[in-house]
Parts: structure tokens; sequence; C-alpha cells
């Protein structure tokens, strides 16, 4: 197959492009900026330039391509009402879907969050059928901006469009330049994150999560969530294991309540009085209070499995952040 890769500069992109080319596939990879590039040094591809934005240039993008993994799918970075992230991370998605229908690509992985997953009133790990009954009540604009993505590829797929959902547990790995998810690495071992909210978690490497999803690619059945799972923890055990592995102390638990009220005059400063970006965002209280045990044993069917445990994973991310001098 030859298998596009939209943010294939990024964490899971990275992992998916060598994936991909690990499985005998031809690889190409829509990018908005040429420098970034050279983050992918070492790997053979077809680099075609286009913004989900722009649907003509992304159909131009997707000519020729017999699947598409969609690993840049937009979440909101600046703190605004929750219904301006919802309209417009949906209107850059329908572009997306528009772009790869008028290219007749024929099969599409929308890459999720099991943030969009409800928690199970029976106390058991979500396995990716559950659903919010209507809009969540939460108006956290994240949960906000995932639940309605994932409303949005089922709605399509359900459609007749060939989209499948790949839904990442919480990813760490190599080639997180941003940090995205690292930054709970980087922050602990750098100090900067002293304190944690007490919550479920489940953490899968990005090298799994990213082989994940080429077999959902591949394999999958339009219109199914694939849950691509590494190993079932908590915040607890977690942050001792990030602090162990880096040599420092561990972050002591805080309660959520403090956490979100501490968020809520940070993003007030900002607002008002134009102050200094929330070091609490919205995204991160949504992680922090959405945490779930999660069950994947629907991607076996896929011939998923996870490889990596967990200290590996919290390992190999820890490293490479070292590497590059964040940490």
């Amino acid at each position: 197959m030859r298998i596009a890769i939209l943010g294939g500069t990024g964490m899971l992109g990275h992992h998916a492009a060598q994936a991909a080319i690990d499985g005998g596939h031809e690889l190409v990879v829509v990018y908005r900026n040429a420098a970034s590039l050279a983050r992918l040094e070492g790997l053979r591809f077809d680099a075609r330039r286009a913004d989900l934005a722009d649907r003509e240039a992304l159909t131009v993008a997707l000519l020729g391509v017999d699947g598409v993994i969609n690993a840049a799918a937009p979440y909101p970075t600046l703190p605004r009402p929750w219904r301006e992230e919802v309209i417009s991370a949906t209107q850059l998605m329908q572009s997306f879907y528009h772009a790869a229908d008028d290219a007749k690509v024929a099969r599409i992985v929308y890459v999720g969050g099991a943030i969009a997953l409800p928690k199970r009133e029976d106390g058991k790990p979500a396995d990716g059928t559950e659903h919010y009954v209507g809009e969540p009540a939460n108006k956290n604009p994240y949960l906000q901006v995932k639940w309605a993505m994932d409303e949005q590829a089922l709605h399509l797929a359900a459609k007749g469009l060939p989209v499948v959902i790949g839904v990442p547990a919480m990813t760490f790995g190599e080639h997180d330049h941003g940090p995205t998810t690292g930054a709970l690495i980087t922050g602990i071992a750098n100090g900067s994150v002293p304190r944690y909210v007490r919550r479920e978690r489940h953490v899968v490497a990005a090298s799994d999560a990213s082989r994940g999803l080429v077999l959902a690619l591949e394999r999958g059945k339009p219109g199914q969530r694939y849950l691509l799972t590494g190993s079932n923890t908590d915040m607890d055990e977690l942050t001792r294991l990030i602090a162990r592995l880096a040599g420092v102390p561990a972050p002591k638990p805080v309660s959520l309540a403090l956490a979100r009220a501490l968020s809520r005059v940070q993003y007030w400063r900002y607002r008002a009085f134009d102050g200094a970006l929330p070091t609490i965002s919205d995204p991160a209280i949504a992680v922090m209070s959405a945490g779930q045990h999660l069950d994947g044993s629907r991607s076996h069917a896929i011939g998923y499995a996870p490889r990596v445990s967990l200290e590996e994973t919290v390992d190999r991310a820890l490293r490479w952040f070292k590497a590059q001098g964040m940490c």
C-alpha cells in the first residue's frame, strides 16, 4: 500500500512512518513546515505539502494514496471558549475528510483519544464500545473537541466513508519534540511538576501505538474504534516510576479541585490581563480528570498486541529527552 501520514513529524506520526516502512508500505508524508522534515532523516518517503485548512492542496497531496493516517487532528492550544474550539476543529477535520474522499482514498484512520470514551458504570475498563448519551456534561474544551471529532468520524463512517478510529492510550516515546504527553516525564525530571492528581491511567509506548495505527489502516473495519493499549497503571505508580528512573524525588498528590481552581485563576489572568499562558491548561485538567483503565482486546482482531513494558516505555522516552537536552 501507499500510505500517507499527516503529522508525520510528530511523535506518533514519526513512529507510524517507521511502522509503515517496516510493514513494507510506500510512505507519503504530508507536511506544513519543510524545516520539520529534517526530523525524519533516514526514512524513505515522498514529501507533499498541504494544510488541513486547504482542501484543494490536501486533495492533491492525497492523490494516488491507498490509505491515510491522520495524526495531526487539531486540539486546543490557547484558552478559548469551548464552542469555538469545537467548530474550528470539526471544520478542519471536515476539510480533511472531503479531501480524502475527493482523492478516492480507500482507507482512512483518524487518531482519536480515550478521553472521548465515558467511564463505565460497572467500573470495568473501557473497551471502545462506550458512548456518551448526548453531549458530555463536562465543558472542558479538550474533552469537547475530542468527543466532537470522534462523533464526526463515526457519523461519516456510518454514511459510507471508510473511516477507522485508532485510539492510543497515554503515549510516551522518542521524537516527542513538544513535548506533548512527555511533558509529564520532563516536568518530573526537571522538578517543574511537584504535584499530580490521583487517577487511573493507561500507558502505551509510541512504537506500539503507531504499529497499531498501521494495523488499523490495513485491517480495521470502518466505524470501529480500536484501543491501542499497553499497561494499566495509576498516577501514583507512574510518577514514582518516572522519578526513580530520573533519579529525582517523586512528586506529591494534590486534589483535582485545587488543580482546577489554579487553572481557572491562570485562565482568567490570561484572558483579562493578557498574562502568561496557563501552566495548568484545560487539556491538562481534562486528562487529569478523565483517566481510566482500558481494555484493548478488540484490537487483537487486527493482530495488535503491545510489546513494550511500562518501565521500558518510560525509560526509552526519558533517554531520548536526555539526549535532546530537554531534561
